[in-house]
């Protein structure tokens, strides 16, 4: 059965996923753009904006290796935007312009009907109103024999964290103090849930830890 994995999840040293007030100008909440500074300057990810150059190593590995073996992906809906409430005229169509980074399709877990959106290359949101394990389930049949991603944010993690349902997480601790935001494992007792460590290396700029779930 294909894997639902987490890469790259940028969290601070005092635990946050997010910093707190999350809007359009601040998508990742007052602060935490600095949980993605590693992310920037690495290859892949500029060759994702269109942007030549940057470093390769462990840091640009890591997240190359979260595009391998993906076909299909699901986010929360502040991954989505920063719309709430009901749609308006469906206008927002994502932070990534035209053509995300995805490539496969995309089930976004929301409250508010909206039709599926088609973007270029290859990319089409679709909007899952019936939980958690329905987008899992419909995700699941979009990829195939391939993993799916779960993008974020950290309600979404945590929720399919909360029933076991992540196989695989990637986490970079950054080194930056928050002090609040949205906490990744405030409540969450990860060993009786059935995860563990199972790798850890530091870079310069991060401490990239692999959780994954226990064998049975």
């Amino acid at each position: 059965m294909s894997k639902l994995r987490v890469h790259a999840f940028g969290v601070s040293i005092d635990g946050y996923g997010a910093g707190p007030r999350q809007s359009l100008e601040n998508p990742l909440g007052v602060g935490g753009l600095a949980l993605h500074e590693w992310v920037f300057k690495t290859r892949t990810f500029r060759a994702m904006t269109g942007e030549g150059g940057g470093e390769t190593g462990v840091d640009d590995d890591f997240i190359a290796r979260g595009f391998e073996n993906i076909g299909a992906w699901i986010l929360g809906r502040n991954m989505f935007g920063p719309v709430r409430g009901p749609w308006p005229a469906e206008t927002w169509k994502g932070w990534w312009g035209e053509e995300p980074p995805y490539h496969t399709s995309v089930f976004v877990l929301t409250n508010q009907a909206r039709s599926s959106l088609e973007m270029k290359g290859g990319t089409t949101f679709h909007f899952v109103t019936d939980g958690i394990e329905k987008a899992l389930a419909r995700a699941r049949e979009a990829a195939g024999v391939k993993d799916i991603r779960l993008g974020g944010g950290v309600a979404t993690i945590r929720q399919y964290l909360r029933v076991g349902l992540v196989d695989e997480m990637h986490l970079a601790y950054e080194p930056v103090l928050l002090g609040s935001g949205e906490s990744l494992f405030n409540g969450l007792d990860m060993p009786a849930l059935g995860y563990q460590v199972i790798s850890h290396v530091s870079t310069a700029t991060s401490l990239h830890v692999l959780i994954a779930k226990k064998n049975p």
